[in-house]
């Protein structure tokens, strides 16, 4: 059954962009996974998160304070500014603008986790970076959103705190409680964790797109361009900061793909709750799960045939 998991999981790519494809030339098929379902999708893939995690990972960041500090520091400044600088240098629409600038003010994605891996980076450091940003993400989340799109519409930084906290952290603590309270409960489950977070965004994204598909077929250019430059400029700009202060390769490697890949699904889950006269808003999400993936597997692909320069590789 794992080896199964661990087939699906692996074509995550696929899957997203099938459904995706499918709810947007047969919107019928995905227009009932609507806001409920996409809070509690979103919300049982955070509980995933918290059951995998284990008193190791906490302790990580004591060990490696410095390349934490970078990564966190990267994750909320290099995105939320780069999502503002797409959004005027190609002047977007007040409704995508927004979108983009929400998907870069999210934490990170558990997908990063994978892609790190795959790429032979830090996984540990990997894992702790994801978990950090996710913690704090609703201080750091309603912050940028109102800060930098709260000039294209008014943002209720206050209600965009609360989901957040609804979305990430209380079901990421429920988990971390469950796994030290009753440990063999919390490994059967959390090894389903990984598979649920997969469908919880695939089928996120197929009812965005289902319920978006006018909007999104009106503005597909604009919309995959602004997601594109998002992320490479997110992936490029995380791994030349770290290269520039020195530090390993596997470090600027997992801190490139940690600011490069974002979390798709809560950013489309705020979007949907929070802009809903702005369905660009959630579509930019969806965009922006399609097109770090398709990134984050090509820089994958060409780090995997280059080494770290003689560094110990870190065990997944």
């Amino acid at each position: 059954m794992q080896r199964f998991f661990n087939w699906f999981n692996n074509l995550y790519p696929v899957w997203l962009v099938s459904l995706a494809v499918i709810a947007f030339f047969q919107p019928q098929t995905m227009l009932w996974f609507d806001k409920p379902w996409i809070f509690w999708s979103l919300a049982a893939s955070m509980l995933g998160m918290g059951l995998t995690l284990t008193l190791e990972d906490f302790k990580a960041i004591g060990r490696m304070p410095g390349c934490v500090a970078l990564g966190f520091g990267a994750q909320y400044t290099i995105m939320p500014l780069t999502g503002w600088l797409v959004a005027k240098i190609l002047n977007l629409d007040p409704g995508l603008a927004v979108g983009i600038i929400l998907v870069a003010s999210c934490p990170g994605g558990m997908a990063s986790n994978m892609i790190s891996y795959l790429a032979k980076a830090n996984v540990a450091l990997s894992v702790v970076l994801t978990m950090c940003s996710t913690f704090l993400a609703f201080l750091f989340t309603p912050m940028w959103t109102s800060l930098l799109a709260g000039k294209y519409v008014p943002v209720d930084a206050w209600g965009l705190c609360l989901s957040a906290l609804q979305l990430t952290v209380a079901p990421v603590v429920l988990g971390v409680l469950i796994r030290w309270k009753l440990p063999r409960t919390a490994t059967k489950i959390g090894a389903c964790g990984p598979t649920v977070a997969v469908l919880a965004f695939v089928l996120v994204s197929g009812g965005i797109v289902a319920a978006s598909a006018k909007e999104i077929a009106a503005n597909f250019g604009i919309l995959a361009l602004a997601a594109f430059l998002l992320h490479v400029l997110g992936f490029t700009v995380g791994y030349v900061i770290p290269k520039m202060l020195r530090y390993p390769e596997s470090i600027a490697r997992t801190v490139s793909i940690e600011v490069g890949m974002q979390n798709g699904g809560m950013a489309a889950a705020l979007a949907r709750e929070h802009f809903p006269l702005m369905p660009l808003a959630s579509a930019a999400a969806v965009f922006s799960g399609v097109m770090q993936n398709i990134i984050g597997g090509f820089a994958a692909a060409w780090w995997k045939r280059r080494s770290c320069g003689g560094e110990a590789q870190p065990e997944p």
